[in-house]
């Protein structure tokens, strides 16, 4: 106190004066306060200054968090390759040719050495009738192939009667039918594998592939046929028919990425040049265990794999690869 009062002490002096009293006054501060003002802002000048640019550095700090607040997304460059999508389908076996054989006249079936079963070749006797006419009593088969069904000897048949039935099963013809939304893959010629239901995988290739659709099931009839001269593959026999069809360029995706537009549409999302988030419609040509077959993905795409639900189209991003993540 005693050293402030010493600091503080004035000088008071007289301006000018009305009767006896002093009307006004000036203050001489005391040289050893002006010592300590001038030491004080020595001091505080420079640390006013560091704390200033201490906020503007603090600002700039500041600003560079709000840009890394942008979304972060995991990519991968996307390599399309040529694919041959394949179309499964249900099918089964028919004979080639199933033909019955009418008696040409009335008579008792007699004796012979044709069961059923049997393999016969063409021209080959297959019933016998007891009748006079010794041109009339043969009945023979049209062409080679096994016996499905004959009338056993005894029984009587009248003329325009089934004697028997034969099939031909080399070549044997596999059946399947195609959805319309798939018909467009399909040509003929193209290659197929069936796999039937005794686990035994045929090769063959499309023999015939429809141009009108069924107007109940709206599918399109696809044949195979298959050489079967030891008749292994029995008529009726069904399997899985695969078609091989032909070659695109296509990506292998996971299905976790996929995902559906505002306007019904699927396709997956990519971050241009510009490290923006875009939708890009995709096509799906095939379903595996693996992964799904997709078509419609530009080659190098930066395709986005993780974090692609939480980011819109038209946002920047940052990006990072999965070695990165």
């Amino acid at each position: 106190m005693r050293f402030l009062k010493s600091c503080l002490s004035v000088s008071v002096v007289p301006v000018w004066k009305v009767g006896s009293e002093i009307c006004c006054v000036y203050f001489k501060p005391h040289a050893a306060f002006l010592a300590t003002l001038g030491i004080s802002l020595y001091i505080l000048i420079p640390v006013i200054g560091w704390m200033i640019s201490g906020q503007f550095v603090e600002e700039a700090t500041l600003a560079e968090k709000v840009d890394n607040k942008l979304s972060s997304v995991v990519i991968s460059e996307s390599q399309p390759i040529f694919f041959s999508p394949s179309i499964t389908l249900n099918s089964s076996a028919t004979s080639e040719k199933r033909v019955d054989i009418l008696a040409k006249t009335s008579g008792e079936v007699m004796p012979n050495n044709v069961l059923q079963g049997d393999w016969v070749e063409k021209d080959q006797v297959l019933c016998r009738l007891g009748v006079v006419e010794l041109n009339r009593t043969e009945v023979k088969a049209p062409f080679k192939g096994y016996i499905e069904r004959i009338v056993k000897p005894g029984n009587y048949l009248s003329k325009g009667q089934t004697c028997a039935v034969i099939i031909e099963l080399d070549p044997i013809t596999f059946i399947a039918e195609v959805p319309e939304t798939e018909i467009k893959k399909v040509i003929n010629e193209q290659k197929v594998s069936i796999e039937l239901v005794t686990g035994e995988v045929i090769k063959s290739k499309l023999s015939f592939v429809s141009k009108s659709a069924s107007s109940s099931t709206r599918t399109f009839r696809v044949e195979a046929k298959v050489s079967n001269a030891s008749g292994r593959i029995r008529d009726g026999i069904t399997g899985t028919m695969t078609i091989q069809t032909n070659k695109v360029l296509a990506s292998k995706i996971s299905p976790s990425i996929l995902l559906l537009s505002d306007e019904g549409d699927i396709g997956v999302r990519v971050v241009n040049d510009k490290d923006e988030v875009k939708f890009l419609p995709s096509n799906i040509i095939e379903d595996t265990n693996d992964g799904i077959w997709v078509t419609g993905i530009p080659n190098l795409s930066k395709l986005i794999v993780l974090g692609q639900g939480f980011v819109k189209n038209g946002e920047k991003v940052q990006t990072t690869f999965p070695s990165d993540a």
